[in-house]
């Protein structure tokens, strides 16, 4: 990541809105935002990975991971989104993953520019590529604050998105509504 495109980039931002960039509330924010930019895009950098952390002896069991945090950043306004995640399989081959490996998952895809569709699909085509379960289910409950705070400015409005590959119980289906 080039933190100094960044740092000018956001220079030129600031002096476009007609702000003094040299005033003392403005002359760190470039290298701070640039800073930020780093922290919160780190999964740009990160490869995707999820081993079997275990076998066990699993048959038709439904593994079920509810509300793991996360927070991203819309790509079509720069802005974040931020909700939870749902995850759900059943294992194949008695493959398991550790939950907190499925939550770190979750935030090497979710620290990229990105839409939440495209998030939803990403987790479970990865734990479908890595487990080969017998079916995976992936929901995400997300408040984009480019709803919120531009356009029609509607705060509460939350976005699901899911994505499922293989068998998942009727059961399944509506614990994800």
């Amino acid at each position: 990541m080039d933190l100094q495109k960044i740092n000018d980039g956001i220079r030129l931002v600031l002096e476009g809105i007609g702000e003094n960039v040299s005033r003392e509330g403005l002359k760190n924010t470039p290298r701070r935002v640039a800073e930020m930019y780093h922290e919160i895009l780190q999964g740009i950098d990160q490869e995707p990975t999820l081993e079997a952390g275990f076998s066990e002896e699993v048959t038709d069991d439904l593994i079920v991971i509810r509300d793991v945090p996360f927070y991203s950043m819309c790509e079509h306004h720069l802005l974040p989104f931020f909700g939870k995640v749902h995850i759900a399989y059943v294992p194949k081959s008695n493959k398991v993953a550790g939950f907190s490996a499925l939550t770190r998952l979750v935030d090497v895809f979710a620290q990229r520019l990105q839409i939440q569709e495209r998030l939803t699909r990403n987790i479970a085509d990865a734990i479908e590529k890595f487990l080969s379960p017998k079916g995976v289910l992936v929901m995400i409950e997300a408040q984009q604050l480019c709803v919120s705070m531009r356009g029609n400015k509607k705060d509460s409005v939350r976005t699901i998105t899911k994505s499922m590959h293989g068998e998942i119980s009727s059961d399944c289906l509506q614990m994800f509504g």
